[in-house]
């Protein structure tokens, strides 16, 4: 029998942490999902966001380290892959226990990150093209200006975090890393790949029917993989590994 395991999940630019929710009902019950919601959206609205990457993982890390369960792994799709594995080596860091695993969702690996491309995206048309060819955002959010502004706002502001990324050799995590990818996304699959670099462990790579937004696309057959994954990374992953120096 599998122990339980809560699975914290960070949101795609442009989202919060609503994103995962549906999650709660579809996954085996030895799955907890825990949206992180980040600061200036949804539930944290009344703080104020933060627009630099490092600051924001660093914050994050703090929260998450003081009430880490005993089992547990990260999810991140996009711009939450980003700061999921930022989060993991902040917690290396600090020698605290890591994950059992690091899931990664339509991101392309740390050293394949092109920050420049979401300086270039700064006006309202080049972000609402942008949204458009990302293929995640519902019809009616363009047909409501109100709803249309706040979506912009975030995505500008979030577009400010994977902007300020900026890539520095780390040594490889002592965890297992799971990537998923769209078959139809932009990203190669060698922008993918280069995950394995960032893990001395495990790395598997799976992909599915759709674009950027597969696992939405795609959901049954993803969440049935991310299920299998998160199985294999409890079996073969002692979770109380810690940071090596």
């Amino acid at each position: 029998m599998l122990k339980p395991l809560t699975l914290f999940c960070l949101p795609c630019a442009g989202a919060s942490a609503t994103m995962y929710l549906r999650w709660r009902r579809l996954l085996p019950s030895w799955i907890t999902v825990q949206p992180v919601e980040l600061p200036g959206r949804g539930s944290r609205m009344d703080e104020l966001p933060e627009e630099n990457y490092a600051v924001l993982t660093e914050r994050l890390c703090d929260e998450l380290a003081a009430t880490m369960p005993e089992h547990y792994a990260f999810f991140g799709h996009s711009m939450g892959a980003l700061l999921a594995y930022g989060i993991t080596h902040g917690l290396a860091a600090r020698t605290l226990p890591l994950p059992a695993a690091l899931f990664v969702s339509g991101c392309a690996a740390p050293n394949r990150q092109d920050s420049e491309r979401y300086v270039r995206i700064q006006g309202q048309a080049a972000l609402i093209a942008d949204l458009r060819k990302q293929g995640g955002t519902p019809e009616e959010v363009f047909d409501n200006p109100e709803l249309l502004a706040m979506t912009l706002d975030l995505l500008r502001m979030d577009y400010r975090v994977c902007g300020s990324f900026r890539h520095v050799p780390l040594s490889p995590l002592p965890i297992p890393i799971h990537v998923f990818g769209g078959h139809a996304d932009q990203i190669e699959a060698e922008k993918l790949n280069d995950w394995r670099l960032a893990s001395t462990q495990a790395f598997t790579l799976d992909w599915f029917d759709g674009g950027h937004f597969f696992l939405r696309q795609s959901e049954e057959a993803f969440l049935l993989a991310l299920i299998k994954r998160l199985a294999e990374s409890l079996i073969e992953v002692p979770h109380e590994a810690f940071a090596t120096a």
